[in-house]
């Protein structure tokens, strides 16, 4: 017994940040739930964005400022300023431009262009070699074949419908969509594709962050403080009506919030830190791969909670999606079996020098 024990916690152990990102991609799921929800009851998406950003922010701080009060680099002017660009690229800038791209575009575009940023961030990562890419090998060949099979798996969720699949009639929750949406298919992709291209580069941007500033906890609390501050500077130029800042308590307006800024904007972004922290190995891409997932998530939950009509496109996307993501996931793993082995290697060259130094000394 004790032995299979030992087995399944190291299994844990070296799937733990997969775990976690599964785990990220339920809590979004919930979210797109709770928001969804909220939106059609009238909530104004920037004013959305500004209070979870603040209240995540909020909530990570005690965190950071006790545990990691001994770890935290020293602030400056520098830091600062890298927290700002990292907060405008990936919370203020990117979630209202995505937010105002909807209202020009249908869900289903919006849900293909998110889903865009996983194959984005694995160009801009390689380019930027913080994406080891060796074609001849057949790990290397299985990352960019899985990011294309994972990118077309998305793209016939979204595109295809094929045959449709009856109803699931036992579905508890039924919403009543909100079809405010004015097409303008030029303003809207231009968005869409704009908050898409920040997205990515916000994740390539953690990657070198992490390097000058390791305090995962510290860095979240900054990343939302900052870009909540930033929200709401640019809503309060678009929104001139006070009486929308109001949140009435108790309401959905109100716990969406509340779920979103905890869950979403604080814990969901530490755990993306620690899974592109250099030192886990893992990098941005790892982060982004998941992606894919929440479109296959956010399908299960419409059909069996939502009792939303589902086309065999949908199915047949969402088993592409997997095989992708499990192709690109085997070539990471070849990444870290490979990191693994060259910090040996060099450990072990760094002892024989040592040791020929060693000799050479001796009189």
């Amino acid at each position: 017994m004790a032995p299979m024990v030992g087995e399944m916690g190291m299994i844990c152990t070296r799937f733990k940040p997969h775990i976690f990102m599964v785990l990220i991609h339920v809590g979004y799921m919930i979210m797109y739930l709770i928001t969804d929800a909220a939106f059609s009851h009238g909530m104004n998406p920037h004013i959305f964005v500004t209070y979870r950003h603040v209240l995540g922010g909020l909530v990570m701080f005690p965190f950071a400022y006790f545990l990691e009060r001994k770890v935290r680099p020293k602030m400056t002017l520098a830091l600062f300023f890298e927290m700002f660009l990292l907060s405008l690229v990936g919370v203020s800038l990117t979630l209202n431009m995505y937010f105002a791209s909807l209202k020009y575009t249908s869900p289903t575009f919006g849900t293909s262009m998110i889903n865009v940023v996983a194959s984005l961030t694995f160009v801009i990562a390689v380019a930027l070699r913080l994406e080891a890419l060796d074609v001849r090998n057949a790990r290397g060949i299985a990352k960019v074949v899985g990011t294309l099979i994972s990118l077309a798996g998305v793209m016939t969720m979204t595109l295809y419908k094929g045959p449709e699949v009856q109803s699931w009639k036992g579905a508890p929750i039924h919403l009543n969509r909100s079809n405010s949406v004015h097409e303008n298919w030029i303003k809207g992709p231009i968005l869409a594709g704009a908050s898409c291209i920040s997205w990515s580069f916000w994740y390539i941007r953690q990657a070198f962050t992490l390097k000058k500033y390791p305090a995962q906890l510290s860095l979240t609390a900054w990343i939302n403080l900052i870009g909540g501050a930033q929200s709401a500077a640019f809503t309060v130029l678009i929104q001139h009506k006070p009486a929308a800042w109001s949140i009435a308590f108790n309401s959905i307006d109100f716990w969406s919030i509340v779920y979103a800024g905890i869950v979403c904007s604080g814990i969901t972004i530490f755990i993306q830190l620690w899974c592109t922290e250099v030192t886990e190995q893992r990098g941005p891409v790892f982060v982004t791969m998941f992606n894919p997932l929440g479109a296959v998530l956010t399908a299960l939950q419409s059909y069996f909670l939502l009792g939303e009509r589902l086309h065999m496109g949908r199915i047949l996307g969402a088993v592409v999606v997997i095989i992708g993501l499990y192709s690109v996931l085997w070539g990471k793993e070849g990444d870290q079996n490979h990191i693994k082995f060259q910090e040996k290697s060099d450990e072990l060259q760094g002892c024989q020098l040592q040791q020929g130094t060693s000799k050479r000394d001796v009189p």
